[in-house]
């Protein structure tokens, strides 16, 4: 937010010194800002449990070859109540894959987001129930937000394809198969090439708009506002917490992605769209779930902030891509 002095500086000195004080803060921030981000991983995140023997046993990476189909990502801060949920049609579909194709194999990995609940220990039940070779549990020490908890996940993966799923079950998990369907064609079913399928609530909009209060109404059609014109322009939803993507696509978003809160999905969609890398927009079932931690006005004013961010730093080259995955 601007503070009351800065304000009077903009009307003391007009235009122009706005421009400068704008360059000064270009130059800083490119000073005091590294190019391409420093993911920071303590060493008790490198490791998964296994409830039934206690053993610690180390996580996979990203970079190494894939050895699953698919990896499910599940963000969760304090989501003891809506994680059994979530996981129990997760997994219903899961398994019901598995057993009618047999080369369709999978992992769930519940990310908890530093949680101050029990959501590590519900989630490591379905573990004992499922065993480690289906679901695991990454225990961040600390919370780092939703994004920074996606690119932990997505980091610690088994699958040709990963998709990141919110935890409140919002989405219908069975909406993933229009999602594959999707990414098949972008990718040819080849997860070494790179495509993006995200699930999409635009076609609920006028439903929802209409149940909204207008002041939330006013700040979401500006938050679209402020994406499309400073970020995203060929992405109608880019909040919709269920996206597949490729493993290598994955590669080269994650790596490179900086904002950890609740502005991630536009940076990702971003770098996507400077990479050239095809992304397809696809309608799901979307049912709007008590308990969200979205707080309209501070989360909305916190996810604008992060935009004119990541629209500013990339300008200035404060925030770089890697050349080498551009086209």
């Amino acid at each position: 937010m601007l503070t009351t002095e800065f304000v009077q500086l903009m009307l003391l000195f007009g235009s122009g010194s706005v421009f400068f004080l704008f360059v000064v803060l270009g130059i800083v921030l490119k000073v005091t800002t590294t190019a391409f981000p420093k993911i920071v991983r303590f060493k008790d995140e490198q490791f998964y449990t296994d409830p039934t023997s206690g053993e610690k046993l180390p996580f996979p990476s990203l970079a190494d070859e894939p050895t699953l189909k698919l990896s499910v990502i599940i963000p969760a801060f304090d989501e003891e109540k809506r994680l059994p949920i979530m996981l129990d049609e997760c997994l219903e579909y899961l398994d019901e894959r598995s057993r009618k194709e047999k080369d369709f194999t999978y992992e769930v990995i519940v990310v908890s987001d530093g949680s101050r609940d029990r959501t590590v220990d519900v989630a490591l039940e379905y573990v004992k129930r499922h065993g480690t070779e289906k679901v695991r549990v990454l225990a961040l020490v600390q919370n780092r937000g939703k994004g920074g908890a996606v690119r932990m996940g997505m980091l610690s993966s088994r699958g040709e394809f990963l998709l990141f799923a919110d935890a409140d079950g919002a989405t219908k998990f069975a909406d993933y198969g229009k999602l594959e369907r999707s990414i098949a064609q972008l990718s040819g079913t080849d997860w070494h090439r790179d495509a993006l399928a995200i699930g999409s609530r635009a076609h609920l909009e006028q439903e929802a708009t209409a149940k909204r209060t207008f002041f939330r109404t006013i700040l979401m059609h500006g938050f679209h506002f402020l994406v499309w014109t400073f970020a995203v322009k060929r992405v109608r939803d880019t909040q919709c917490g269920f996206k597949l993507v490729t493993r290598s696509a994955a590669r080269k978003l994650f790596q490179v992605m900086h904002v950890e809160r609740w502005a991630f999905d536009v940076e990702l969609l971003f770098i996507a769209q400077s990479y050239n890398i095809p992304i397809e927009e696809i309608a799901v079932n979307w049912t709007e779930i008590e308990g969200s931690k979205l707080t309209p006005f501070w989360s909305w004013l916190q996810m604008g902030r992060d935009l004119m961010l990541i629209w500013f730093r990339y300008a200035i080259g404060a925030w770089q891509l890697r050349k080498e995955h551009s086209n």
